[in-house]
């Protein structure tokens, strides 16, 4: 182990910082790796030497924070490197090709990917961070470490917002709650995510955040009681049944009771109403054993259960949800999960590093690696950044149908995806080609929209085209980008042609012919 203590001074808010780091560090890196850190840090260091945070603190300070959060989620040495790193490119004169010569090229790959581009003349501000996103999601394909630097830089820079200017603060947490909460949550990573949500929400809308958490409080402990009943019902009968579970209340997540509050215009008491409580267990089968036993301890409500065991959302959570009808009406919402498969739903991609050996963290790198597949096949297509940030925010927030293939494949899609959505997801030539379908073996038009459990087959022609009308109904960012690039190369070649017309027309009137001309004549002729 690396004797910390012979390495550092502790007396700068910094030097403590990197006491911290190393003490994590030391507790599953190689002495070698945790030295190749500290070496990351005197660098950094020196880089951003005299640099400091509108805090008031030294700037090195926020990288070594980066690189502590990478650290509690068991990062890589190059890794947590690139977290120490992550700003010299942008920040100081530090080029990629020196952090190669200096570290290794998988650090300056990394450091480089979650690097800002220099803004480009009469480039406006919003076009600027599209652009910048779009080059993370390049990096992020390469390598899913990109994001988590990026997350947790943006993290630290949420938890130090209070110091920056009213008007920059807004535009931080508006970004970090369009954009970077939903990736989090995309990629499975919900304990983040719930903590940019809560910061980009109170510094957003400070006012209706204090009003939501005080009537919360209040709400609270005025149910305390019939709450403390329910749980221990809960735990006697389950206890009964000896089945090794825990349970626990769930705290409800301010920023989600707005958002519904605010989508499905319910008020806050048809939101609170609702009693929540997690239960958790070692294996599967006794997810649907306690399953069982809840429902017979009170009533299900139709419609109200979700099997995201069987079915995973995009991100790879499992879970089972059901809601029941409790005591005096009141309404119960209860969680069924393994343990792992909590472990899993707070951590996300990151489980990959923080649990080794368990291999449901697979499930999620691989999910996310398709999703960015998809989006990076979406980037390629065309469009401009712009377009690109639409596509991702239509992406980023989906509630899920599951559809199948004729074959009996299951495909996932948004919530009011049609027909032609479906098309796209199968093989964007699918998508390109088809004139109709069928649902359940019923002819349905291309607009129709889909719902769970309907079986889908789609019939094409090879002469048919994409339809512009399309866009009008289409709602997966893939059907769209897809049908706009292809409108995009067919009005070039339209362009292409009608010039051609035109000049034939022209050169026809002075009895001349476009085969017969030589090049260099034309050319002349077009100046």
């Amino acid at each position: 182990m690396l004797n910390v203590a012979e390495v550092l001074d502790a007396e700068l808010p910094q030097d403590k910082l990197v006491k911290r780091l190393c003490s994590i560090l030391n507790g599953y890196l190689e002495p070698a790796q945790v030295a190749d850190c500290i070496r990351a840090y005197h660098y950094s260091a020196d880089a951003h030497a005299g640099q400091m945070r509108k805090s008031g603190e030294a700037y090195i300070c926020h990288p070594i924070s980066v690189a502590i959060y990478l650290a509690e989620l068991h990062m890589d040495a190059n890794g947590v490197m690139a977290g120490i790193l992550h700003d010299v490119i942008e920040d100081t004169l530090v080029s990629k090709q020196e952090l190669g010569q200096v570290f290794n090229a998988e650090v300056a790959e990394l450091v480089d990917g979650v690097t800002k581009l220099t803004k480009l003349n009469d480039t406006s501000r919003a076009e600027a961070q599209a652009e910048n996103v779009r080059k993370m999601f390049l990096a992020m394909a390469k390598d899913l470490r990109v994001i988590i630097v990026k997350l947790a830089d943006r993290l630290h820079n949420m938890q130090t917002l209070g110091a920056m200017p009213a008007n920059k603060k807004r535009r931080i947490a508006k970004e970090t709650l369009d954009i970077y909460a939903p990736i989090a949550n995309r990629l499975g990573m919900n304990e983040i995510r719930h903590q940019l949500e809560s910061l980009g929400f109170s510094a957003l809308f400070p006012m209706r955040q204090r009003i939501l958490k005080n009537a919360v409080k209040k709400a609270r402990g005025n149910r305390r009681e019939l709450l403390n009943t329910i749980e221990n019902t809960l735990k006697t009968r389950l206890l009964q049944s000896n089945l090794p579970c825990e349970v626990k209340g769930r705290e409800k997540n301010l920023y989600s009771i707005y958002q519904k509050m605010l989508h499905k215009r319910i008020s806050f008491s048809d939101i609170f109403d609702v009693y929540a409580f997690r239960v958790f267990c070692q294996d599967e089968d006794s997810c649907y054993r306690i399953l069982g036993i809840v429902h017979n301890l009170y009533k299900p409500i139709p419609g109200r259960f979700k099997d995201y065991i069987a079915l995973p959302k995009a991100n790879g959570y499992q879970s089972l949800h059901t809601v029941l009808m409790g005591p005096y009406g009141v309404p119960i919402e209860i969680q069924i999960r393994t343990h792992a498969m909590h472990r899993m739903s707070e951590s996300g991609i990151a489980a990959h590093w923080l649990y080794k050996t368990d291999d449901q963290s697979a499930v999620f790198q691989d999910r996310a690696n398709e999703w960015l597949r998809d989006m990076v096949e979406i980037q390629n297509v065309g469009g401009d950044s712009m377009e690109f940030i639409d596509n991702l925010k239509i992406d980023l927030f989906p509630q899920e149908v599951f559809v199948f293939t004729p074959q009996g494949a299951i495909i996932k899609l948004p919530r009011g995806a049609t027909i032609v959505d479906f098309a796209y997801t199968v093989h964007t030539d699918v998508g390109s080609s088809c004139i109709s379908a069928r649902i359940d073996k019923q002819l349905v038009p291309l607009q129709t929209q889909l719902e769970n459990g309907m079986t889908v087959e789609v019939i094409t022609a090879t002469w048919a085209r994409p339809n512009p009308l399309w866009l009008n109904y289409v709602v997966t960012a893939k059907a769209r980008s897809s049908i706009r690039a292809y409108l995009k190369n067919f009005q070039q070649q339209e362009a292409i042609n009608l010039g051609q017309r035109l000049l034939e027309k022209e050169l026809s009137a002075m009895s001349l012919s476009l085969q017969e001309m030589p090049p260099e004549r034309i050319t002349d002729l077009l100046k």
